[in-house]
């Protein structure tokens, strides 16, 4: 079912195009790999299970885009064994060679992102970095064209998620917890043997196979949102190949799959305050309510109504209450949504489900052509092979209360997310993932105060989890999924510095 675990800019992409486990250095075990030489040629369209499209265009001043693939082991406990093919895409420096510092590695999260879609979409926000380094990101194993997980076709997918995501009755439940274990079997019919190798701790893996490939001694390294986490899990296995890391809309290393939900449930009701108090304080009429709160209480009064009767959208598909949740849950992504999101809601208030249902295909990876891409099918896969726990419908009914607290509109929703992994084929490997890097360089790690999927407060606990010395923590005063590519100038001057120069920010700095 839709999960909202961590989600990035990779679902900003495709928005954007339809509205307007154990320490050490362990390098040794990809020797064999190592000394494979990537053929890079001009990128082509980007591949369904990528989110679709053309192909990238060339940047400002004609340089193009490459693309490689890699092959790592499949099963890095057997690294000589069989391979898979690992997607890569690159944009060489634009500046003077010899000042370059290496590759720029870049994953935007999800999980279930795909880096050859994302990259390009937002090359031009990262110009100032590619003065002195190659950009360069890729498809997670599991993810696009890197072995990606399949689970059930297009049309499955259409009816799967319009489903009821929080049952009311017995007979509501029963029919959610049969659409859960058919989705997930059909993961393990289509994609099973992948399934238990695409934990993070193999993503960090072929990471550092990929700085080896790519000429680097070190791993310069852009994290965002879940790439936080895959950031910290290779310190953690590597912390003496780190060499300059930034982590963007962290993700709390220290929480359990419900702690992280429950998280994510205050994060997005905090959102959604935000917008309320913006819509209503323009000099404008607010055209989805007259006070904070009765923008809330509208809202919640139309997801109720959409319970009852959906209403008309993309046919042939209606806009139902689980399709709007989630397409207002986009938008709250990022505050350049939220136009949208006034608009969408007016709109559904007068009956026309458009705008949220394309918000909600938005966040599922649906294709405006009706094809998917494997965005959710990879979040679920990656997620249920990292996280232990199994949570059963009877344990979530016990939670709603906690959950519904955190937020009346979000509470549930998030809740009954939890028992996406109940029947999955693959045991989960770890209540949380292990970030600790002793003897790493400075991490810089920067938290947002109105994030609502990656809460503020997990930064603090990345930079503690990291070690004294390593994670230094940068706060930015603002609204949306991340700070970087918010543009706010003392954010983008501290990150720069510290890629481009080396220089370390101030612990504490503050943003806004």
């Amino acid at each position: 079912m839709p999960n909202l675990k961590a989600r990035a800019a990779a679902t900003v992409v495709l928005l954007s195009a339809t509205l307007a486990a154990c320490g050490g250095d362990d390098s040794k075990d990809s020797e064999d790999l190592s000394a494979q030489e990537l053929s890079w040629k001009d990128c082509p369209a980007p591949a369904a299970s990528e989110g679709g499209g053309e192909a990238p265009s060339p940047l400002p001043g004609g340089a193009a885009w490459q693309c490689a693939t890699m092959k790592a082991p499949v099963d890095w406990g057997k690294p000589k064994g069989d391979t898979l093919d690992i997607a890569l895409i690159r944009a060489g420096t634009s500046g003077d060679k010899d000042k370059r510092v290496g590759s720029l590695v870049f994953n935007f999260g999800g999980p279930g992102g795909s880096g050859i879609t994302t990259l390009p979409a937002f090359g031009e926000d990262y110009a100032k970095l590619r003065t002195r380094y190659d950009l360069v990101s890729f498809d997670p194993r599991g993810v696009g064209r890197s072995a990606g997980v399949r689970c059930e076709d297009d049309e499955q997918l259409d009816t799967y998620f319009q489903q009821d995501a929080t049952p009311d009755d017995g007979a509501e439940r029963k029919k959610l917890v049969e659409n859960v274990k058919d989705f997930n079997g059909a993961c393990e019919k289509n994609s099973g043997k992948v399934l238990p190798h695409v934990r993070t701790t193999d993503a960090a893996r072929d990471m550092d196979l990929m700085r080896q490939v790519l000429g680097d001694d070190k791993l310069h390294y852009f994290g965002i949102s879940y790439g936080t986490e895959l950031g910290g899990v290779y310190a953690h296995l590597f912390p003496k190949k780190v060499g300059r890391a930034v982590f963007d809309a962290v993700v709390d290393p220290t929480e359990t799959a419900e702690q992280g939900s429950l998280g994510q449930a205050e994060g997005f009701q905090l959102a959604l305050d935000n917008y309320a108090k913006d819509c209503t304080s323009k000099a404008e009429d607010c055209p989805v309510g007259d006070t904070e709160q009765d923008v809330k209480d509208k809202i919640a009064k139309l997801l109720k109504d959409l319970d009852a009767k959906p209403l008309p959208a993309l046919a042939p598909r209606d806009l139902t209450q689980t399709a709007a949740t989630n397409g207002i849950a986009q938008a709250l992504y990022s505050k350049d949504f939220w136009p949208y999101l006034t608009e969408g809601l007016d709109e559904a208030y007068d009956g026309d489900g458009k705008i949220l249902m394309t918000l909600s295909d938005s966040m599922n990876g649906r294709n405006q052509d009706g094809t998917y891409s494997n965005i959710q099918a990879a979040n679920i896969s990656i997620n249920c092979a990292d996280d232990k726990a199994r949570y059963t419908p009877d344990y979530v009914e016990k939670k709603l209360p906690g959950f519904r607290a955190a937020s009346p509109l979000f509470g549930d929703y998030l809740a009954w997310g939890m028992v996406g992994c109940t029947d999955w084929a693959v045991d989960g490997a770890a209540d949380h993932p292990d970030v600790s890097a002793p003897g790493a360089p400075p991490v810089v790690v920067i938290g947002n105060t109105g994030d609502p999927a990656t809460p503020y407060e997990g930064a603090k606990k990345m930079a503690d989890a990291l070690g004294k010395d390593v994670g230094v923590e940068l706060t930015y005063k603002g609204q949306g999924h991340g700070a970087y590519d918010s543009k706010n100038k003392c954010v983008r001057n501290a990150v720069n510095g510290y890629l481009l120069d080396g220089t370390v920010p101030k612990e504490g700095t503050v943003c806004s």
